[in-house]
């Protein structure tokens, strides 16, 4: 049986309805149409499904959706504004972070929510940070490059 449940996502208010056993994942892909963070393994292996829920990264194919309700979800979807990408997202594409771009929404939105604690992380402290994300495609080196330039642009607009 069907529920409704009020959701703060992006920023925004919105109601869903959804069978209590549905996942945040397919609630954001199959019914609001937030197709940025991906359907991978549905096990919580490939963290492509990365959110930020309340300020912490979670796997949204195992997240149920009355475990969100109340919380404010955070999506890739949600970190470029008035058409502007977040650094992060820039610097991902301009420093090769990016092959396939499956894993890509997963690794930017770990990455923000290392950003919002420490916005001067060693690269081992990135590596930690995205550690839940496979990507079958670069090797990380270009990954944690752009999320150390991206902290560093960040770091500049703050001063």
């Amino acid at each position: 049986m069907s529920k409704y449940y009020s959701l703060e996502i992006n920023g925004k208010q919105c109601q869903v309805e959804a069978e209590p056993y549905h996942s945040l994942l397919y609630v954001l892909r199959e019914q609001l149409r937030l197709t940025g963070s991906k359907i991978g393994c549905n096990e919580a292996e490939c963290g492509s499904c990365t959110v930020i829920l309340d300020g912490v990264p979670v796997l949204s194919c195992l997240t149920l959706i009355g475990d969100a309700r109340g919380k404010a979800i955070l999506t890739i979807e949600g970190l470029s504004k008035n058409g502007e990408s977040h650094p992060l997202q820039a610097r991902m594409v301009n420093l090769g972070g990016i092959q396939c771009g499956y894993c890509t929404p997963g690794i930017i939105i770990s990455a923000y929510a290392l950003l919002q604690e420490n916005p001067d992380p060693t690269n081992e402290e990135i590596r930690k940070a995205i550690s839940g994300n496979i990507c079958r495609c670069t090797g990380y080196g270009k990954i944690v490059e752009a999320v150390q330039a991206a902290a560093a642009d960040l770091r500049e607009k703050t001063q």
